[in-house]
Parts: structure tokens; C-alpha cells; sequence
């Protein structure tokens, strides 16, 4: 049984915040108000349940159907969200099916991948979906474009990697801190260096000596050759 969004705002306004931790949470207290209202009516539930018809043998469409133009900046916007995606795709044209929570993408018959759907700001302000392994190839060939990324700050996986890069661009030159800073990126997909990188920033939260160990561990010889491994020249 619907709810309807008077019932929603005042179980909002009992619970004191409009805030989830995220979409499974906010799920969940939907799910509770439904719960609480179908038992009220449980008697008239089951009388009409009793009737139903078996279900369709097929399922309903459940997604909106749109297409989009991946273009050159390895990405494409929809309803003010701008979702990157592998160079692969590149100039095509996509099938998009728009859930509630992702967007599946399609060439064709052919399913290329999934990803989480994200919302425009209520402002009208565009919002982005970034994953870095998407965008990792194309700063590798222009690093210095780091700097000039209106989504930046959405592209670093964590925290770690936006606060190291700004103690990079403190203590080395705009150049140097790109190319290291997409170098450390480059590393992080791989296992080792993710491990690598996590003992390393313990070591910088336990010594509160960020800007030091950051550049001390980036500089070291064994930084250097995980770099090598990933096929990224830290010298060029």
C-alpha cells in the first residue's frame, strides 16, 4: 500500500532530521512507515489478497529509456549529473536505463556497465558521478589538467588523496605535484600500492608530519618502482 508525502514529512518532522547516511538507510525508514500503515489495515490486506490475479510472467519496466553522446572528455551529463565512463566508448552513442539508484548502460544490445545514479543539487547546481579509473589513462598523457578538473575534489576516492594533494601543491611545484599526484592515483589501482599507500598514511596521522612523510614516501625508492610497475614514468 502507497504512503503519501504528507505521512512521510511528519514521520520526518518526529524523527528531527532530514539527513541518511544513505540511500539504503533512507530505504529502510520508508519501508517502517509502510509497515506501520498496512497493519492498521491488515484485515482489508488480506480480503483484497484473496482476489488478486497471479502475477504477469514478465516484469513491468521499471526504468525511464534515454540515450546519451559519450563525448571526448570521457563522459557524458544527464538531468545536470555528469557521469564518467571508460575511454571505450568514446563518440558512441548509448542506450541509458534510468532506475532509482543507477543507470545501466548499453551499446547496442551489448550491456557495458553500471553506475550509481546521482542527483542534481536542488539549487540547480550539476553534480558529478567520478570514477578515477575511468580518467586515469588521460591524465597519465596531461597531468597538469589536475588542476583545472571541475571535478576534482569528486575524483580522489578518498579524503587521504584531496589532503596529500594540497600538501603536494604547498612544498613542490604546480608541475611536479600533478605528475605525482596522478602517480600516486595510478598506484592505487593496484592491491599492493593500496596497502602500501594505507600503511603510509598511518604513519603520517601517528606522526602528525604530513607534508614530510607524504613527500618523503612519494620520493622513496620503493614509491618509484611500484610506479615503474604501473607503466608511469615518475621522471618524464
Amino acid at each position: 500500500m502507497g504512503i503519501s508525502r504528507c505521512a512521510v514529512n511528519d514521520a520526518l518532522l518526529l524523527r528531527g532530521t532530514v539527513e541518511f547516511v544513505d540511500l539504503t538507510a533512507y530505504r529502510s525508514f520508508i519501508d517502517e512507515i509502510v509497515s506501520r500503515k498496512n497493519a492498521r489495515n491488515g484485515k482489508r490486506i488480506d480480503a483484497e489478497r484473496a482476489l488478486l490475479q497471479p502475477l504477469p510472467p514478465a516484469r513491468t519496466c521499471d526504468y525511464e529509456e534515454t540515450f546519451v553522446y559519450v563525448t571526448s572528455s570521457g563522459g557524458f551529463t544527464l538531468r545536470k549529473v555528469f557521469y564518467t565512463v571508460p575511454s571505450r566508448p568514446i563518440g558512441h552513442r548509448l542506450r541509458v536505463r534510468l532506475y532509482d539508484d543507477r543507470l545501466e548502460l548499453l551499446l547496442g544490445a551489448t550491456q557495458l556497465m553500471t553506475l550509481e545514479r546521482g542527483r542534481g543539487g536542488a539549487n540547480g547546481k550539476h553534480c558529478h558521478v567520478v570514477d578515477y579509473h575511468h580518467v586515469i589513462h588521460a591524465l597519465r598523457r596531461k597531468p597538469m589538467a589536475l588542476l583545472s578538473l571541475v571535478y576534482r575534489d569528486q575524483l580522489f576516492p578518498r579524503d587521504v588523496y584531496r589532503l596529500t594533494f594540497e600538501f603536494l601543491r604547498e612544498h613542490l611545484a604546480e608541475r611536479v605535484a600533478c605528475k605525482t599526484m596522478v602517480a600516486l592515483l595510478s598506484l592505487a589501482t593496484t592491491d599492493r600500492a593500496r596497502s602500501s599507500w594505507q600503511a603510509c598514511w598511518q604513519t603520517i596521522s601517528i606522526t602528525d608530519a604530513c607534508p614530510t612523510s607524504t613527500l618523503c614516501w612519494c620520493a622513496s625508492p620503493q614509491t618509484q618502482r611500484a610506479c615503474r610497475r604501473s607503466r608511469y614514468d615518475w621522471h618524464r
